[in-house]
């Protein structure tokens, strides 16, 4: 594809400073870039690469002089670096129907240009809408619901009575509607609790590769609308998750925790089980929730603590050492003074 730097700027509103008739051909990182190539620099830390880079053209929010590049001046760099990509890489046409390697069930509703990859199985009563794309290997349980225009990766497994919305996007690798991990304690040994329940997954979620869902014991594990979860997440069962969180890798909630609207998980966090989470906090890389947390709160480390009072722990931390010297002589000094203290007073007796 090429398109001149100024068809770029009518689709991305931007403004230029430079040639408006260059011609793009590409959209490369600064270090990869080549003459012809648009870039992009989110971050002010990475001006000398900018200036320094053979693309032809930068998209940048602010004016960078000493440049040999045009500019594209938008408001949002990353998001324009979005739009731009999905000109520049649209979706592949993709061919509809049914594999002949495909399993289809009883009573199975396919919708309009329906998709079902290679050794997949739909299993009796499954419904697919219009649109859906089940990739090879895939396994979609009795019952479940996959809503429109949703793409699922190649060997996913869907189980039983699961319910997907509209526009979903799910890698390979996820698993959802697996049991719930419930035991109760029973004349020394562990006796299973039927997971009966369900799992909705709502309109325009992503699930990253290897996300584990695990099915209610009773009602449902709910994700919320426009959810986006990275890979190797682990959701236990009665887990409710608002709308718009973020859940970075290896994010573990322990069973019926509630999580409210635009929550950010960062990569590791830990959810103990039966917590509430208030809509819009945030939680640091590697911390663990042990209490409710009100809405808006910014917590961090081991147990999660308000994020100010983590960030001056950590500070202290690293100055133990010298603390502990410094400690160590007040106390040899007060040892001194003490003694000399006593000494006077016996003087003048």
């Amino acid at each position: 594809m090429e398109l001149s730097l100024a068809d770029i700027a009518e689709r991305l509103g931007g403004q230029i400073a430079g040639d408006g008739a260059l011609v793009i051909r590409g959209v490369a990182t600064l270090d990869d870039a080549a003459p012809g190539d648009i870039s992009f620099l989110f971050n002010p830390r990475y001006t000398d690469r900018a200036l320094a880079t053979a693309a032809s053209a930068l998209i940048v929010r602010e004016y960078l002089p000493d440049t040999r590049a045009a500019l594209l001046l938008v408001p949002d760099p990353q998001v324009a670096l979005a739009c731009l990509l999905s000109i520049f890489y649209p979706p592949k046409p993709q061919v509809t129907g049914i594999d002949p390697t495909a399993v289809i069930g009883r009573g199975v509703f396919l919708g309009e240009a329906v998709t079902v990859g290679p050794c997949a199985v739909v299993e009796e009563g499954a419904t697919l809408c219009r649109g859906a794309r089940v990739g090879a290997g895939t396994f979609i349980g009795a019952g479940s619901e996959v809503g429109e225009e949703t793409l699922i990766y190649p060997n996913v497994t869907i189980r039983e009575g699961v319910r997907i919305g509209q526009r979903v996007i799910i890698h390979s690798g996820c698993v959802i509607g697996c049991d719930g991990f419930g035991f109760v304690p029973h004349q020394g040994r562990h006796l299973k609790v039927p997971q009966v329940g369900g799992v909705v997954i709502e309109d325009d979620v992503e699930l990253g590769a290897n996300v584990t869902i695990d099915r209610a014991t009773l009602g449902w594990t709910v994700i919320g609308r426009g959810t986006k979860i990275n890979n190797m997440v682990q959701i236990g069962h009665n887990v409710t998750i608002g709308a718009d969180c973020i859940l970075v890798a290896q994010v573990g909630i322990s069973g019926s925790v509630r999580i409210g609207d635009r929550v950010t998980l960062a990569g590791q966090v830990g959810v103990a089980g039966h917590l509430d989470i208030g809509d819009q906090s945030v939680v640091a890389a590697r911390s663990l929730v042990t209490k409710d947390l009100p809405p808006k709160s910014r917590v961090a480390g081991f147990p999660a603590i308000q994020h100010d009072a983590w960030r001056k722990s950590t500070a202290t931390f690293a100055r133990l050492p010298e603390m502990r010297k410094k400690i160590g002589a007040l106390q040899a000094q007060i040892s001194q003074l003490t003694r000399r203290l006593a000494l006077l007073e016996g003087s003048t007796t």
